[in-house]
């Protein structure tokens, strides 16, 4: 089987655990401080939490670790969860999304270990050490795309196994499924804050008046589980340069305005910074802008979506799944 660590933050380590757990011919068993999601059909083991002791001290056990706080009580119960249930289960691989501290737990178990390298300056002694005792890194975007990874030592770099942009949703051709009606813009907002203000966003809409607005997210509105279907019907998309949410607009071939937000390690700015260069169907802009929309959409919705397909082409799920096949495969054919 395959034990698959699930990080709690956000919503976007979940969905891509799932779309790879669906495609997987191997059990997977699924290992997170989250509750079950209904569409989870393995077995699911609820940790307990890390991060609700207060600040914590020394937690990055100076420089070594990320999250490590002493004297944590929920520390100390979610590493012996994850310790005992590996001795019971005895995983042949176990999927990190991510931690530095899980790889390198299970790596000290004796089990192999796949970790997702994301976006960003991940080259501090923790994500090396992390890095280093893993078996496999994959990456969520394709090989073709550089600078994602600024500062990776060549010798790790050339370890990562590039599967594309990781969709939960199908591919689907522009304008496919689009209703008939007024221009659309869809706004796609992640649960991770630095969204524009619900003020902003109200005074760039009224400067067009033209155009139908879908707020997702944010403070706006409440999240969709399912924003597929407004992000298919739009024309143009506001989104963060999360990797789902870029997934997803690549998914659904949409042209994009994108804003990055801030996040440790630089990992949307070097998303949006690597857009911006590749020839995407996207404009960057660090903050929303205040003027000049009517002009700013028409031009967004003259880009062609249809070049997203080289991003996420649908398959990053079978892709990943066939990478941790191979890994488990060669685990469970090692001598005793």
């Amino acid at each position: 089987m395959i034990g698959y660590y699930v990080h709690h933050v956000g919503r976007g380590h979940l969905h891509r655990a799932i779309a790879i757990a669906a495609e997987s011919t191997v059990p997977v068993v699924g290992l997170s401080s989250l509750s079950r999601p209904a569409e989870w059909t393995g077995e699911w083991v609820t940790l307990p939490r890390d991060d609700e002791g207060g600040p914590g001290r020394e937690v990055t056990a100076a420089g070594h670790l990320h999250w490590v706080p002493v004297d944590d009580p929920g520390l100390r119960a979610r590493t012996a969860a994850l310790s005992s249930w590996i001795a019971g289960a005895q995983p042949r691989l176990l999927v990190c999304d991510v931690s530095v501290e899980v790889a390198l737990l299970a790596r000290l178990h004796g089990v192999r270990v796949a970790s997702f390298v994301l976006p960003g300056r991940r080259d501090d002694a923790a994500h090396l050490l992390g890095f280093g005792v893993s078996s496999v890194l994959l990456a969520a975007w394709p090989s073709s795309v550089s600078g994602m990874l600024p500062g990776l030592p060549e010798s790790l770099a050339s370890r990562v196994r590039h599967v594309g942009g990781l969709s939960r949703f199908p591919a689907t051709p522009p304008h496919a499924v689009r209703r008939p009606g007024p221009w659309r813009v869809a706004v796609l907002l992640g649960r991770g804050g630095g969204a524009p203000s619900r003020s902003a966003l109200e005074r760039v809409e009224a400067q067009t008046p033209g155009w139908g607005w879908t707020v997702l997210g944010g403070e706006r509105s409440a999240w969709s589980d399912d924003p597929f279907s407004v992000i298919r019907d739009a024309d143009v998309v506001i989104c963060q340069a999360g990797q789902n949410s870029i997934a997803e607009v690549a998914a659904a071939q949409r042209p994009a305005l994108v804003l990055p937000a801030a996040r440790p390690h630089d990992e949307q700015a070097t998303t949006a910074a690597a857009l911006a260069a590749g020839g995407w169907p996207v404009e960057v802009a660090q903050t929303l802008p205040a003027a000049g929309w009517p002009t700013r959409l028409e031009r967004l919705r003259g880009l062609d979506g249809r070049r997203w397909v080289d991003w996420c082409d649908g398959d990053a799920a079978g892709r990943a799944a066939e990478v941790l096949r191979r890994a488990h495969d060669v685990s469970l054919a090692l001598p005793a």
